[in-house]
């Protein structure tokens, strides 16, 4: 699976995940979780080796094109040798040489430049890919995972709170009871 396919199926168990009543909280499978992010470790080698081949092709253009100068060189310095003899052919054939070298040298820089083209396309379309993913996934997971702590600290908090309140109850010689008993309480005692 692709990295893509593997964080759409983290956000189908999310989506899918049973609700805890009251709370806006949902309850996921660990394990689940758990082996789907090692899935999406294991799958972004991938894109690194499919960088590493290109990097590769990349080498390996060059190389054909310096060994496609260096053969088109070696063939023009045979035909200046050959014609050393006659001064207008030595002439003609250092003409031809030097082009030969100026298109090998031209067909080398467009080469490259082919090369460097492909390699900028293919790395700015991973780019996009993991901007895509990012903006699309751990965005909303760290804001999700934000918000949960924030209302985990609030309960908390009000949790000390009454937790306070009583100590400061119990320290005055006050009995104290939930809110709940009290009215329960209430409700028997007018009852009788």
């Amino acid at each position: 699976m692709t990295v893509i396919e593997l964080l759409d199926e983290l956000e189908d168990i999310v989506d899918t995940a049973s609700a805890v009543p009251l709370t806006g909280r949902i309850v996921v499978e660990k394990n689940e979780i758990l082996d789907l992010v090692g899935d999406i470790k294991r799958s972004l080698p991938d894109d690194v080796k499919q960088a590493q081949w290109l990097r590769n092709e990349q080498d390996r253009i060059l190389n054909d094109a310096k060994q496609e100068y260096e053969k088109l060189l070696l063939e023009a310095k045979k035909q200046a040798d050959s014609m050393v003899d006659n001064h207008e052919i030595t002439l003609k054939a250092k003409k031809q040489a030097e082009q030969v070298n100026a298109s090998a040298d031209d067909y080398s820089r467009q080469m490259k430049m082919r090369t460097y083209d492909y390699l900028d396309k293919m790395i700015y379309d991973m780019q996009t890919k993991m901007q895509t993913i990012q903006e699309k996934y751990f965005n909303d997971l760290y804001n999700y995972c934000d918000k949960q702590f924030e209302m985990i600290e609030e309960e908390l908090q009000k949790n000390r709170n009454e937790l306070k309140q009583m100590a400061s109850r119990t320290s005055m010689g006050e009995d104290w009871v939930y809110e709940n008993d009290a009215e329960e309480r209430e409700a028997g005692g007018s009852a009788e």
